[in-house]
């Protein structure tokens, strides 16, 4: 009796079983990969929470906006949150000559607090931005 060869092993006797344990290895470093370049979530909620209202900052017609390096947004020197600085950049906006805003965030404030604050106002109607002393961060850049 003549014995049938497979065109696909070399060894007759063979098993006729598959080596999964490659296939197993590059799907596990292809996990790790899809892993490692998913981006870290950057949606956050801001929730205002109940606490003593301090009032309504004024507004003038000129008025300074910082960002420190703790995260804390002032409107011509006075702490605020994102939703308070929305609510003063619509009043400061709604005016029959806008009041210009000006944007001095230190040097060493974190982009997305600022990005976050540029964000706000472009929302709010601020359309008068001016970023004075600019040209001092000229080393940093």
């Amino acid at each position: 009796m003549r014995r049938r060869r497979s065109i696909f092993r070399t060894d007759p006797n063979a098993s006729p079983l598959i080596n999964t344990t490659p296939l197993i290895d590059v799907m596990l470093v292809m996990l790790v990969m899809f892993i490692i370049t998913i981006p870290p979530p950057t949606h956050s909620v801001d929730v205002t929470l109940p606490g003593v209202d301090a009032g309504p900052a004024e507004v003038r017609e000129e008025n300074r906006i910082t960002i420190d390096t703790a995260d804390v947004i002032r409107w011509n020197g006075e702490a605020i949150d994102l939703a308070q600085l929305g609510e003063l950049v619509k009043v400061a906006s709604g005016q029959r000559d806008p009041a210009t805003l000006k944007f001095e965030p230190e040097a060493r404030a974190r982009y997305l607090r600022v990005d976050q604050a540029i964000g706000e106002i472009r929302r709010n109607g601020g359309s008068a931005i001016a970023f004075p002393g600019i040209e001092r961060y000229a080393a940093t850049i």
